[in-house]
Order: C-alpha cells, then sequence, then structure tokens
C-alpha cells in the first residue's frame, strides 16, 4: 500500500498508510474532515491528551500531601486516619472517574474511525474484510 500524500504540521509528510483506492490517511482524507472535527470536539485523541496527565499530577500531589499529614512528617499537621481514609476513597474514586473518561473518549475515537471505514467500503474500495 501506498504512503499517504498528507503533509503534517511540522511540515513533514505523513508516515500513514494511505486508504484503498485514495492518496490520503483517514487523518488527511478530505472527505473525513467533518469525522475529524466531531471527535475533536469530544477531546478524541489531540483534543484531550494533557488534561488528564494534568489531572494526574494534581492527585499525586494530593497523595502526597495526604500521605505525609497521615504519617505526621516534620513540620506538617498530622491528620486522623479515619479522615485520611475518606480523603484516599474519594481520591480513588476521583480516579476512576478519569479512567472512564478516557475510556468513553477511546471509546467514541473507535466509532468514529469505524464510521470512517464504513464510509470507504460504501464508496466502492472493493476488496475490504472480504467484500
Amino acid at each position: 500500500m501506498a504512503l499517504c500524500s498528507g503533509i503534517k504540521a511540522d511540515g513533514g509528510r505523513c508516515r500513514a498508510q494511505a486508504i484503498r483506492n485514495s492518496e490520503w490517511c483517514i487523518g488527511h482524507d478530505p472527505d473525513q474532515s467533518e469525522a475529524r472535527r466531531r471527535r475533536a470536539s469530544k477531546g478524541g485523541k489531540r483534543g484531550g491528551r494533557g488534561r488528564p496527565q494534568a489531572e494526574l499530577a494534581g492527585i499525586k500531589a494530593l497523595l502526597s500531601d495526604l500521605t505525609e499529614r497521615v504519617l505526621g512528617g516534620e513540620g506538617v499537621e498530622q491528620l486522623e486516619s479515619g479522615r485520611a481514609a475518606v480523603a484516599n476513597q474519594l481520591i480513588n474514586t476521583r480516579l476512576r472517574a478519569i479512567e472512564q473518561e478516557r475510556k468513553n473518549r477511546e471509546t467514541e475515537d473507535l466509532e468514529a474511525r469505524i464510521e470512517a471505514l464504513e464510509r470507504v467500503r460504501e464508496k466502492g474500495a472493493g476488496g475490504w474484510l472480504g467484500a
């Protein structure tokens, strides 16, 4: 298969494989621009990378602070274990919510990619998946 004719944001040539009977990959195909826009608006691959990382950094800082306070580090006001346990449960709940958001975005991205492939097939790309 041929490589995509698209040019990346950094000016380099795209190294992805072109869609059958096309000079473009899914990421550069002009017919896929609406699907890409939908994915980006939902926080797809490129739209949502930074937020979870920043949230995880914040959670790590909270856990570090919580640990210091439970252990009663020097110059730190010690936190009673019951309150610390509740705080830890809340942090774990937050982590599960972040993971669920990531899974939802991934599922939406896969759905959009499948829809794009199905549209390509409908346009007569023959031979795809035994057609």
